[in-house]
């Protein structure tokens, strides 16, 4: 989400300036690559550049495809075969052993629907969404209608322009598939010779940090290039301020009885107890035990201090589950020998991000199978598009 923030960010300074702009999306990948489906770039007619499609080796010629496309006001489907590392007709060698498909959207300014509009209203809440691109992966002559239809799940709000109206129903279809599915996947329209990424976005994180101290601040600040929204919480006002902590999306001066009264939790949200007041911390674990929703709680410090709060609150009548302890994570963070507060910093974000990715927070040389699942990235083609696909791809000159 951080990277379509920043999109819409240079977007917005660019219609100040009058710019014209193109969006370069990848849309598909087979085999190996940098960046997965959903990867964007924004390129303004003057070459500026936010976000990224690949490691650095095609922002260069995507430059001069984004500038053609918005020359030409036309989508454009480019394919980039990095399956020969001997080959050099992009004067490097990307050695990434994928195909990368990138999709290059002018953006029409005057259209409240353009792709980086509806971007937009993806960002707006918190909440779930599904955004539809459409592609012809077998033509590159062919229609590519781009990105043309938002499902906005808590809001039930349904964004159609494709250029046929008709597949509204079967574009709405899929979008609920996405939602049981909780992920993104492909589908072809066999009558209209269209690929569709049906791209799912979960809400994006929420950390709480309890604790105003000076060791929070560098996860803050790290957690903010993440692009998660950061909330500070604290009962002391001389700690708690916008000038300490500039980066947080809220800064709360609360008692701990009450601070729960001030946030909402989710499924998305990781609450971190890093106060280094006991009452504080013990009095926020014994409400967030009882919400069913949080699914993490990181207690900073010893475990000794961790069971020393699971007995005091035993002791005052409550009842403390095995499912209520596996939620919470203390000692806070993932073993890498941190001693800084920068170090824990990172410590603790890496473990968020594992638990949030459903990850052992294991190192990548560990795993047998590739980073990212392949399965994923399947299209169902049927005989005669896969032929025609793989004679087009013998053809591609990027």
């Amino acid at each position: 989400m951080k990277e379509i923030t920043d999109i819409i960010r240079s977007y917005e300074q660019a219609l100040t300036s009058g710019k014209r702009m193109a969006l370069a999306t990848v849309v598909h990948v087979e085999g190996s690559s940098y960046r997965r489906p959903g990867a964007r770039m924004l390129v303004t007619d003057d070459g500026q550049l936010t976000g990224a499609i690949s490691g650095g080796c095609l922002e260069g010629d995507a430059l001069r495809k984004a500038l053609l496309a918005i020359s030409q006001q036309k989508n454009k489907l480019v394919t980039y075969d990095t399956t020969d590392e001997n080959d050099t007709t992009l004067g490097v060698q990307l050695g990434c052993n994928g195909i990368v498909h990138i999709l290059f959207e002018p953006i029409q300014t005057a259209d409240p629907e353009n792709p980086v509009e509806l971007l937009k209203r993806v960002s707006a809440k918190r909440q779930n969404a599904v955004l539809v691109t459409l592609f012809s992966l077998n033509s590159r002559t062919g229609a590519q209608p781009g990105t043309c239809f938002l499902h906005l799940q808590s809001d039930d709000q349904v964004t159609c322009n494709c250029i046929e109206p008709e597949m509204h129903d079967q574009l709405l279809t899929e979008t609920q598939a996405a939602y049981q599915r909780g992920d993104s996947f492909f589908k072809t329209f066999e009558n209209r010779s269209l690929t569709g990424f049906i791209e799912y976005f979960n809400t994006p994180p929420s950390l709480i940090i309890a604790g105003a101290g000076n060791d929070t601040i560098p996860l803050t600040e790290m957690a903010s290039v993440l692009g998660w929204d950061v909330t500070v919480v604290d009962g002391r006002t001389g700690h708690a301020t916008r000038q300490r902590f500039p980066k947080a999306g809220t800064v709360l001066v609360s008692r701990a009885e009450e601070a729960l009264k001030h946030i909402t939790i989710d499924e998305r949200t990781f609450v971190l107890l890093m106060t280094h007041n006991y009452n504080y911390d013990l009095a926020l674990l014994k409400q967030l035990l009882t919400v069913d929703a949080c699914q993490y709680v990181g207690a900073l410090g010893p475990k000794k201090k961790l069971e020393r709060m699971y007995t005091e609150l035993e002791s005052e009548g409550m009842v403390i589950t095995d499912e209520q302890k596996a939620k919470v994570y203390g000692p806070v963070g993932l073993d890498i020998g941190a001693e800084t507060s920068e170090e824990i910093a990172l410590s603790v974000l890496a473990e968020v991000k594992a638990v949030l990715g459903k990850r052992a927070g294991l190192s990548l040389r560990e795993k047998l199978e590739p980073i990212h699942n392949r399965a994923s990235q399947h299209v169902d083609y049927t005989r005669e598009e896969k032929e025609d696909f793989l004679c087009a791809i013998q053809t591609i000159t990027p």
